[in-house]
C-alpha cells in the first residue's frame, strides 16, 4: 500500500519546555534546498530585513550541491549512524533518515531562537519531524500546501504554526511572497520578543477534560492551583497524547485523568481515540495518578451524517453540528473497564481511581438523554472485579455524580495524599 510523506516520517515528539532564560536568537530556515531554494532564500531575506541572524538548513536528499549556509550531508552526519542512514538511494528511507538526522542537528543548536520552513507534503513532513523536537515555546512555522487539510500528522503534539500557503510552493509570485513574507514577520516577531513567563516554581499537573466533565475539571482546578500549575487537556486524543508527552518528558509532577473518554473511543471506534497507549506514559514515568470514569458514557463521532451505519440504531446525541455521540453499551464498558484495569494493574506509582456511581457525564444523569444504569453498572463492576488494589494503588467507589461537588472533594483530596510535596499545602483543608 502507498504510504504518504507524512506517513513515512515517523513522529518523532520529545517534548520539553523553552527556558525562561532562553538566548537563543538566531532563526534557522530548513527545508529541501534543490527545489524549494527560492522560497527558502526569500525567507532567510525577510527575516534578515527585520534584523534576526538566520542559518540556512539544507534537507534535500537527492545530493546535489546547496545554495544553503550547512548543505544536507552535514545534517546526515548527526544521524546516529551516519550519512550513510540518510544517502541510501531509496526515497523513502531516505526521507525517514534525514528526518531523524534534523532531530539530532537542532537538538545540537544552541542559538536556536526558531525554525521555519515552506515546502509541499514531502518537504512539509521532513521539516516538521524536526519541528516537533524542538522544545514547547520555541517558535515553529511551517507554510505548506497541505495545511488546510488534516495536520495532526505533521503537528503531532508539538507547537507548530501551520499557515497554508494558498499557491503551491513552486516559485515566487505576489501570492507566494505574501504569505511567505507573512510566515517570516511572524518568526522574526516571535523570537524577537520572546515571552516572559511568570515564576514557574510550583509543581505541574496534566488535567483532562471533555464538555461534559467541565464543572468536575473546573472545580478541581480551582481547588488546586493556588498551589499547582494546572495544565487542562481536551480529551480529544490529540489532548491525550499531548498530556502523555509531557509525562513522558518529565514536565508533570502528577496526573488528574479525571476524563478517560478516549478509551471509549478507542473500544468502540470513535474519532477521539488516543491509541492503545494510553496511561502508558503514566506507567513508565510512576507519577502519582488520580483517575476516573469521565465521558465514559460516550464515543465521538463527527457530524451525524458520517456515523457508520452499524451505530445508527444506538442511542445517539447530536452535541453540535460537527460532533455526535453515542452512547456505550454494557459489553462495550466490560472492555473498557478491562483496559482501565489492566493499566491501572501496572502502574507502581502510587494511584487512585475514583468511580462516580451516580454518573460519568453531565449527560448521565437522570432524566438525560445518557442515562443507563445497567451500562454504567457493567464498566464500574469490570473495573472492580479485575483491578488489583496494593500499597499504593487503591479504588474508591462514591455514590455521587462526577459534577457533585462531593465527589470534587474526594479527586482533590485522594490527590493531596499521594503527591509527595503537597502533604502540608495550606490552600486545601482536608
Amino acid at each position: 500500500m502507498h504510504k504518504t510523506d507524512a506517513e513515512i516520517v515517523p513522529r518523532v515528539t520529545h517534548l520539553k519546555p523553552a527556558s525562561s532564560t532562553r538566548t537563543g536568537q538566531t532563526a534557522y530556515v530548513i527545508g529541501t534546498f534543490d527545489t524549494k531554494g527560492a522560497e527558502l532564500q526569500y525567507l532567510r531575506r525577510s527575516i534578515e530585513k527585520l534584523g534576526v541572524r538566520v542559518t540556512t538548513v539544507d534537507l534535500a536528499t537527492s545530493g546535489t550541491m546547496s545554495s544553503a549556509s550547512i548543505s544536507a550531508r552535514e545534517v546526515a552526519r548527526f544521524h546516529p549512524k551516519g550519512e550513510t542512514a540518510v544517502f541510501t538511494k531509496d526515497r523513502g528511507s531516505s526521507i525517514t533518515g534525514m528526518s531523524e538526522a534534523i532531530t539530532h542537528f537542532l537538538a545540537s543548536r544552541r542559538d536556536l531562537g526558531g525554525v521555519i520552513s515552506a515546502g509541499g507534503s514531502g518537504g512539509t513532513a521532513l521539516a516538521t519531524a524536526g519541528m516537533r523536537s524542538v522544545p514547547v515555546g520555541v517558535p515553529k512555522v511551517m507554510v505548506s500546501t497541505v495545511a488546510s487539510g488534516d495536520v495532526a500528522p505533521y503537528v503531532g503534539e508539538s507547537d507548530i504554526s501551520m499557515m497554508y500557503s494558498i499557491t503551491d510552493v513552486s516559485g515566487l509570485n505576489r501570492i507566494s511572497a505574501q504569505v511567505l513574507g507573512n510566515a517570516a514577520h511572524a518568526l522574526a516577531g516571535m523570537i524577537a520578543n520572546p515571552v516572559q513567563l511568570d515564576d514557574q516554581s510550583k509543581p505541574a499537573i496534566g488535567l483532562t477534560m471533555f464538555g461534559v466533565t467541565t464543572t468536575c475539571v473546573q472545580a478541581v482546578t480551582k481547588a488546586l492551583s493556588p498551589d499547582y500549575d494546572c495544565l487542562v487537556f481536551h480529551a480529544t486524543g490529540t489532548g491525550g497524547r499531548s498530556m502523555e508527552a509531557l509525562a513522558e518528558s518529565g514536565l508533570l509532577d502528577g496526573v488528574i485523568d479525571i476524563t478517560t473518554t478516549e478509551i471509549a473511543d478507542l473500544i468502540v471506534g470513535g474519532v477521539f481515540s488516543a491509541g492503545d497507549t494510553r496511561m502508558d506514559a503514566i506507567i513508565r514515568r510512576r507519577l502519582p495518578y488520580v483517575g476516573s470514569c469521565g465521558a465514559l458514557d460516550m464515543a465521538n463521532f463527527h457530524a451525524i451524517s458520517t456515523l457508520p451505519s452499524h451505530l445508527r440504531g444506538r442511542n445517539i446525541y447530536k452535541h453540535n453540528e460537527n460532533v455526535t455521540l453515542v452512547r456505550t453499551l454494557p459489553e462495550e464498558n466490560v472492555a473498557i473497564g478491562k483496559f482501565i484495569a489492566n493499566k491501572l494493574n501496572q502502574m507502581e506509582g502510587p494511584v487512585r481511581f475514583l468511580i462516580p456511581e451516580g454518573g460519568v457525564s453531565a449527560i448521565d444523569a437522570p432524566g438525560q438523554p445518557f442515562h443507563d444504569p445497567a451500562a454504567n453498572r457493567a464498566l464500574f463492576s469490570t473495573i472492580e472485579e479485575h483491578f488489583k488494589p496494593g500499597p499504593q494503588r487503591g479504588l474508591i467507589k462514591l455514590p455521587y455524580h462526577i459534577d457533585d461537588a462531593a465527589f470534587t472533594e474526594a479527586l482533590v483530596r485522594a490527590f493531596l495524599e499521594i503527591h509527595p510535596s503537597a502533604q502540608s499545602s495550606p490552600s486545601y483543608k482536608r
